[in-house]
């Protein structure tokens, strides 16, 4: 018997614009103690099925059933509601940060939980946080009760969040993302936590990811959504083996671990379709490959294969599917020993962070780095949070002084330049930011941010200006007629892509790649990795690509530089760091990411049933 199940669950939210069809006729049921995963492009509702179950949206129009625990949740009394969210159902969302108050203590914000759903005394509730508080593996969890959030790591915050879903011991949590912004080492802790607290306290586990690798590792059924719909449902370990529906196909040829490295990336073409219109035919179909004629106009049935899985599609799972054959990658001819951009020589950087009864404290960040990046090269960074990667980034584009050792780009220390050189030196060191939103102003115009080197160095204006934003546009995959759009009319990937043109234009000698895709979709994700490559073979630039996506990074770096507390712990060809790493921690680094299993065209399977969907 299914703990949480769903029939014909359609959610519209009404808008100025219309209303947005967010999830169309969705069906799936969950087993008591399994792990759940929902895959899908960002839009694709995951997010708002969630919040439709758990009452979060008011203002919504929800039909359907939700059955949990005996009881239809759609048209629930919100006082009844109340009673279950956080007593029966706990969620955990993707920004602790964000999810925990910042004036009041971790102790405080779990026991108001155990206050809001039972009568109990302070003393009580503070030994029941401290008890849970050391089962989600925080250290000296009875001294850490009266912390602020600011005093967590991520990833400590992160599992505060899941002690908060955990201490009234609930039978189903909904994780929201929950390691997106993470590093591997840490998301490999939270996911195996979250599977032990699974094991201990027999709850069953929503995982809502767009990580492939992570739910192909973890999850037990699967269900995979675009545009509202569910297109692919059922054992996670037969949809990716063998995915029956071309979208799930899609999405996992995007991903770089199913390629050889340097290879060209296959993503889906196109992008969502709006959510105020409804399809007359399959949603998916102007994104297509395989798509046939009555794809458009006909809605597709549900077919049901014998190994359970089921897909919404007019083929039948491998039908006239042929898997693209895994390029090698291009061939580029680089310099056996490159001219170097950047040299990082002895480089340290200490930070004074106040006193302590009058005796100021020093932090070390960075402990003698040395690092060469040649031209022509991608030399990739990788580590936990705050081994000092950004920070070293930071140096090198000049936005943070040394405190001692010595930065040298194209030949010049950029500790001995006067005001005039420090400008000049600017337009040789761009970079490209982690958030595509974040680092362009949503005030003004597309046209102008990318324009903006040129203003500020007085190089070109007026129309002149415009002819050479317009070129960087369309060098980077952008319709140059949208020169006058606003930010937020982009999609995420394009907004990414504007952060490279204006990178791009001044010509840099090195672009430095902040984690610049790891906010991003898959299919989105492999456009971007694509272009960057492309750019770099056409244009000859030098990229320090930060990340912690390790098949990220292997996909697209000739050298992988590991930090570990400040320091490199190993600096080695892509290949060889892969194929045999050398350092302890790196090794931990590999252990810890989540590989996606090889798939198959999914011939295998036999069609049991076809029926149409109302």
């Amino acid at each position: 018997m299914a703990i949480l199940e769903a029939k014909g669950l359609t959610v519209d939210i009404p808008t100025e614009d219309g209303t947005v069809h967010a999830v169309r006729n969705v069906s799936f049921a969950i087993r008591p103690g399994s792990l759940f995963g929902i895959a899908g492009e960002s839009g694709s509702g995951k997010s708002v099925l969630t919040q439709a179950v758990m009452g979060l949206l008011p203002n919504a129009d929800i039909s359907g059933e939700v059955w949990f625990e005996g009881r239809n949740l759609i048209g629930l009394p919100q006082e009844e509601m109340r009673r279950l969210r956080g007593g029966r159902i706990g969620m955990i969302f993707q920004d602790p940060l964000s999810s925990l108050h910042p004036f009041y203590t971790i102790g405080a914000q779990i026991a108001e939980v155990l206050h809001a759903h039972e009568t109990i005394g302070p003393a009580e509730a503070r030994a029941r946080v401290v008890d849970m508080l050391g089962k989600v593996g925080i250290p000296a969890p009875a001294e850490r009760f009266d912390d602020y959030p600011h005093q967590f790591s991520g990833g400590m915050r992160q599992r505060v969040m899941i002690a908060m879903a955990l201490i009234l011991k609930p039978a189903l949590i909904i994780a929201d993302e929950p390691t997106t912004a993470l590093d591997v080492t840490v998301q490999a802790q939270i996911v195996e936590l979250l599977d032990a607290m699974r094991r201990d306290f027999g709850t069953t586990v929503i995982l809502i990811t767009h990580d492939l690798g992570l739910l192909s590792s973890v999850a037990d059924d699967v269900m995979v959504m675009y545009a509202g719909n569910r297109l692919e449902y059922g054992r996670a370990a037969d949809v990716f083996r063998a995915p029956a529906h071309p979208y799930t196909a899609g999405l996992l040829r995007s991903t770089p671990a199913s390629y050889r490295p340097g290879a060209e990336l296959a993503p889906i073409g196109g992008r969502p379709p709006s959510l105020l219109a409804t399809p007359a035919g399959c949603v998916f179909a102007p994104r297509c490959p395989e798509a046939l004629a009555r794809c458009a106009s006909e809605r597709p049935p549900l077919r049901v294969y014998d190994d359970g899985v089921e897909s919404l599609c007019w083929l039948e799972a491998g039908a006239g599917r042929a898997r693209p054959a895994m390029a090698a990658a291009a061939s580029v001819v680089k310099a056996a020993d490159p001219e170097p951009v950047a040299e990082i020589e002895d480089v340290c950087l200490t930070y004074q962070t106040g006193s302590f009864f009058g005796a100021k404290r020093s932090l070390e960040v960075l402990k003698g780095i040395d690092l060469t990046v040649g031209r022509g090269e991608t030399v990739g960074l990788v580590g936990e949070s705050g081994c000092g990667k950004s920070t070293l980034a930071r140096i090198v584009a000049g936005l943070v002084p040394a405190t001692s050792g010595h930065v040298r780009v194209l030949g010049k220390d950029m500790a001995s330049l006067d005001a005039r050189a420090w400008r000049k030196m600017r337009r040789e060191v761009q970079l490209v930011f982690q958030d595509p939103f974040g680092s362009l102003n949503p005030r003004r115009r597309v046209g102008a941010i990318i324009g903006d080197p040129f203003r500020l160095h007085g190089i070109a204006s007026g129309e002149e200006r415009r002819e050479k934003v317009r070129r960087l546009m369309e060098m980077v995959g952008l319709n140059p007629e949208h020169y006058n759009r606003f930010p937020a009319e982009f999609s995420g990937g394009q907004r990414q892509r504007i952060g490279i043109a204006r990178a791009l234009a001044l010509n840099p000698a090195l672009i430095i790649c902040d984690e610049p895709v790891s906010a991003l979709d898959v299919s989105i994700q492999a456009q971007v990795l694509n272009l960057l490559r492309e750019l770099q073979r056409d244009l000859g630039l030098t990229y320090l690509f930060i990340s912690h996506d390790l098949s990220v990074v292997r996909h697209v770096c000739d050298r992988i530089a590991v930090m570990q507390g400040g320091r490199i712990v190993e600096l080695e060809t892509a290949e060889r760091l892969f194929a045999d790493p050398q350092h302890d921690y790196t090794r931990t680094l590999l252990s810890a990411s989540r590989m996606l299993p090889a798939f198959a065209d999914g011939g295998g399977r036999v069609l049991v049933e076809t029926r149409g969907l109302a």
